[in-house]
């Protein structure tokens, strides 16, 4: 069970730290690359959507990076998985066609994503 702890350790770690410095204050976390590039990436919003769960504010973290938002129950479920998995011996492992198809999936989901929330259509996507 050490690995699943160190992930929730580390996830625990960063929320925490997320919480005690602010990311809305500008470049209190640096800049993201892409943002100084002009376009926002699947990732922009995420310190600031983690710090405002943190805060109970959901529907400011859905206004910072819905994408992320909207994935933390399949994140979570993963984890539960994999956890589970491992306290009780029974290791889960996808079979190699359902892993092809989600990265895939997911691809294709971060490439529409980005795509949407960098044009007028999607300007509500941006944070």
């Amino acid at each position: 069970m050490v690995p699943p702890a160190l992930v929730a350790g580390g996830v625990a770690a960063a929320t925490l730290a997320l919480h005690l410095r602010d990311p809305h204050q500008q470049g209190s976390w640096g800049m993201c690359p892409t943002a100084a590039m002009g376009f926002w990436c699947p990732g922009c919003g995420g310190l600031r959507a983690v710090n405002d769960l943190g805060n109970l504010r959901v529907l400011d973290a859905a206004s910072s990076n819905l994408l992320f938002v909207a994935s933390i129950p399949v994140l979570a479920y993963l984890f539960y998985r994999w956890s589970a998995g491992r306290w009780t011996d029974r290791r889960w492992t996808p079979s190699e066609r359902s892993m092809n198809v989600s990265v895939v999936l997911l691809g294709v989901g971060l490439v529409a994503f980005t795509v949407l929330r960098n044009t007028p259509a999607g300007a509500w996507l941006a944070p």
